[in-house]
């Protein structure tokens, strides 16, 4: 009889370092999507403050910090990464379990954001995009999410089943910022 093998999305693939930039795969315990019930808004949020430490963000932002994080994930939901959801949630929104649907990746060093750059049309600079900001974005040809999680760290999320494309377009816009710094 064949053994299956639980394997992450990037397994073999991820981590790499490139001109001292590196991109290494992240796995929170649990990846849950919240949609607040229609009114009940301000409830989810102080429901997932109440449960997690950390409200609701609002369009374009993330709360919390490493480990456990709300990410706005669009129109109405938002995407808690790191801890499994408390069931209170569920009394003020619908929550779906998204763990096995993305890869997530940390993209960091001086020049990621070069690397970003390359490959999403998204304005990154500090003054426009600061840390705990996040948008859902093209990223070369594939849909994502990009969060700044630090000065020179980037949170990449595409569907799992992107993550070889995703190796592969880091991959080529982290040499080609190596190249051109003459790394």
């Amino acid at each position: 009889m064949t053994e299956l093998t639980a394997k992450t999305p990037g397994a073999g693939i991820f981590p790499f370092e490139i001109g001292g930039i590196t991109a290494r795969e992240e796995m929170p315990e649990a990846m849950t999507a919240i949609a607040p019930y229609k009114g009940r808004e301000a409830e989810a949020s102080a429901a997932l403050e109440a449960a997690h430490g950390m409200a609701l963000p609002a369009p374009g932002r993330s709360t919390g910090k490493a480990g456990a994080r709300a990410l706005w994930f669009g129109r109405d939901t938002a995407l808690l990464i790191g801890p499994r959801a408390d069931a209170s949630l569920g009394r003020h929104a619908a929550l779906t379990d998204q763990s096995d649907a993305w890869i997530v990746v940390r993209l960091e060093g001086a020049g990621a954001r070069d690397v970003l750059a390359r490959l999403t049309p998204l304005d990154l600079r500090e003054g426009v995009f600061k840390r705990g900001h996040t948008a859902r974005s093209e990223l070369a040809h594939v849909a994502g999410s990009i969060t700044r999680v630090g000065p020179e760290a980037w949170q990449i999320m595409v569907f799992r089943s992107f993550a070889r494309t995703l190796a592969h377009d880091l991959d080529s816009a982290m040499r080609g910022v190596a190249a051109r710094a003459g790394a």
